[in-house]
């Protein structure tokens, strides 16, 4: 058995070796990617900024292992019920950070791209996305849809069943899994200075589309040089609205494919899955949101397809579904999904 003061010096020197590591590697190939953990220094905690510090250098077509935590502290979970041996050593660690907000969000990055810059579009493929942890929560939070009705800040921890994909939320009640990020974005305009992690804008941040699963490409406006992409707001599943602030909150692994795309600009973020392509939009009216998604739509239709201006608002209407994305983060968000079926091979 180590002592205290041996473990110490040992996991000291297994995180200098690892830090040397990363370094050292000139590429992240699919079969050796780079590998990005959450620590003290690889986490910004409750902001997307132009000048944050990069916690990795990667080159366009390169593919990044990312580890993310919870948005939470050890202390709440425990006192909600989860044993204080199954709290992440990271989650821990990162408690160690002073320089947070204005937002609350863990996120791990900055990930600097190079060559990225503003103008530029940068391409987030999730190749994988996977639980890193046997539980979530759900928290109803000050900032729900329903706070002014319901003043209950009560946490639920979920546990998660990796083989069935579900996550049991009471007996008799079982939740389909589909994990995803709630946040996924780079650096805003400099202009916008530090910008708080929970509004999504136009440069993605906390989107909380649960449409942005494994196997969806996301593609973000770069405004900055270097495009800074941070990740995190781990979610094991959530409703679309994300009613009481919360999904079921949890810690993900992902491989990323990171790709920069010159000489083409895009004004927000917009995604391809498998089976759709899904344009988004965000501000503090909803109605104003659906508008930029809708009208986001138009133009991508335009723009790949060569459709006119009335033809493609008349696809939108006749196959085009619009949701509402989440309705509780001061931006609230609305997706448009339109599904790739409609367009038929000759």
């Amino acid at each position: 058995m180590l002592s205290a003061y041996r473990l110490k010096v040992f996991s000291a020197f297994l995180f200098i070796a690892l830090s040397l590591s990363v370094r050292a590697q000139k590429t992240g190939t699919v079969s050796n990617p780079y590998i990005l953990n959450p620590s003290p220094t690889t986490v910004v905690w409750g902001y997307y900024w132009s000048e944050a510090k990069p916690a990795l250098h990667v080159q366009s077509g390169d593919y990044v292992r990312v580890r993310t935590v919870l948005t939470s502290n050890p202390e709440r979970l425990e006192a909600a019920g989860v044993a204080p041996a199954d709290v992440e050593q990271e989650l821990r660690d990162v408690q160690a950070v002073k320089d947070r907000g204005p937002g609350g969000h863990v996120l791990t990055g900055p990930i600097y791209v190079d060559g990225a810059d503003s103008g530029d579009v940068l391409e987030v493929r999730f190749d994988s996305i996977n639980l890193a942890i046997p539980y979530g929560y759900n928290a109803i939070g000050q900032a729900g849809f329903l706070s002014d009705e319901i003043f209950s800040r009560k946490m639920r921890i979920v546990p998660l069943d990796k083989q069935k994909m579900i996550g049991h939320f009471a007996d008799g009640i079982d939740i389909p899994l589909h994990p995803f990020f709630g946040s996924v974005g780079d650096a805003p305009p400099a202009a916008a200075g530090r910008w708080n992690s929970a509004p999504p804008w136009i440069h993605g941040g906390n989107l909380d589309n649960k449409d942005l699963v494994q196997g969806t490409t996301l593609y973000l406006p770069v405004w900055v040089k270097g495009a800074l992409l941070e990740i995190g707001d781990g979610h094991a599943a959530q409703g679309n609205g994300e009613v009481d602030i919360t999904a079921i909150e949890t810690s993900l692994i992902a491989k990323l494919h990171i790709v920069v795309h010159k000489g083409k600009s895009i004004h927000w973020p917009w995604a391809e899955s498998p089976t759709h392509i899904i344009t988004m939009g965000d501000d503090r009216d909803l109605n104003a949101a659906t508008h930029i998604a809708v009208r986001e739509m138009i133009g991508w239709l335009m723009a790949e397809k060569g459709m006119t201006q009335e033809d493609a608002y008349m696809l939108c209407s006749v196959a085009a579904d619009v949701d509402i994305t989440e309705l509780v983060d001061g931006n609230v968000g609305v997706h448009v999904m339109l599904p790739k079926s409609v367009f038929v091979k000759k």
